[in-house]
Order: structure tokens, then sequence, then C-alpha cells
């Protein structure tokens, strides 16, 4: 294997994207219960009144349960959104009304607030392809989530969905690649 971290990056980012298009229905929809006790039990031991969170995509671990539990329950959800200069704005849009973003992502719709907005969460909720333990994370490579976090002054808690078997011993590292302070699969909660 290359010992260049991109190009074992690549490798990994296209194992997992296997596996995860191997889940079965069963295993996606138990997952997905695991993910939404998971979510919801870190919102209250934070005591968080507002995150951020993404809308996953259909081979993602599926937030979008607890994004409606979040909604149901007062709690302001800051949704992503992609913009053409690398960066992340930030919404408060509905997550029943979405469009795809960018890269096909799926994005809600609602009035544009700016990058900044998201310094005041709670907490962020990051999509991620694994998490090492010592809480690096390895995205999907096109660095957004690295960007605002690395830019962020006063960070709130951050935190990683992925799979149980993407929390991994390893992850390939690079400069602008950052760490999170939590991990968030269908059986636990683990804060780094």
């Amino acid at each position: 294997m290359s010992d260049d971290p991109s190009v074992q990056k690549r490798i990994l980012r296209a194992e997992l994207r296997e596996r995860r298009k191997n889940l079965s229905t069963l295993e996606r929809r138990q997952a997905t219960e695991g993910f939404t006790a998971r979510l919801e039990e870190l919102v209250g031991s934070t005591d968080a009144a507002s995150v951020s969170c993404y809308l996953s995509m259909p081979s993602e671990p599926d937030t979008r349960p607890f994004v409606e539990w979040a909604e149901a329950h007062g709690i302001r959800v800051l949704f992503p959104v992609t913009r053409e200069d690398g960066l992340l704005d930030w919404t408060i849009g509905e997550a029943e009304d979405e469009v795809l973003g960018l890269h096909g992502t799926p994005e809600a719709v609602g009035e544009l607030l700016g990058p900044m907005a998201i310094n005041d969460v709670d907490l962020i909720i990051v999509p991620a392809a694994a998490v090492d333990r010592t809480g690096m994370r390895m995205g999907w490579g096109r660095g957004y989530f690295d960007k605002t976090l690395g830019s962020m002054g006063k960070c709130p808690p951050v935190y990683a969905v992925v799979f149980d078997s993407e929390f991994v011993e390893d992850v390939p590292r690079e400069v602008h690649d950052q760490p999170v302070n939590g991990v968030v699969t269908p059986t636990r909660i683990h804060a780094f």
C-alpha cells in the first residue's frame, strides 16, 4: 500500500462505500433505531438547545428520524448548505423541504444564515467515512467540515456519526484533517 495518505484514504473510502452498499434492509433499520436513540441521549447529556446536523443520503447513517425528533422537541437544528467556494453556509430549513446540493447531497431549504451561524450551536453532528480511536475523523474528501471546524475559534462538541465497523484503530491523516470530540454509532456514544 502507498505511503501517501491521500491514496490510502481513497482506498479506505472505496472499501467503506462497498460495505455500506452491502448492508441489508434489516441492518439499516436496526442501525437507524440505534443512531436515533444514541443521538437523543447525546442531546440530553449535553443539554443542547441547538444543534447542527446534516441530512443523510440513503447510504449514510440515517439522521432523519433524529432530526424529526429534535424539531418536535423544540431543538433548533442548523443544516449545512454547500457553497462553490468550499465553505458551508447554514440554514434552519425544515428537514422535509430539501434539494440536492452541489455534490448531489440532500440539503435543507431555508434562509441562508452565513458561514458564521455555526458558532451559535451547542453541538455539531457531522458525517464521516470513519473515525479512529484517537478521534481523528476521515470524511469523504471534499473538506467542507474540516474547513469549518478548523476555522472555528470556540467550537462546541463535535460528534461524528458512523456505523460500528467504521470506528477503527487508525485512519490516514493529512495536515488539514480535524479531529472530533466523540463518535456516535448505533450501539454507543464514545467521547475522546
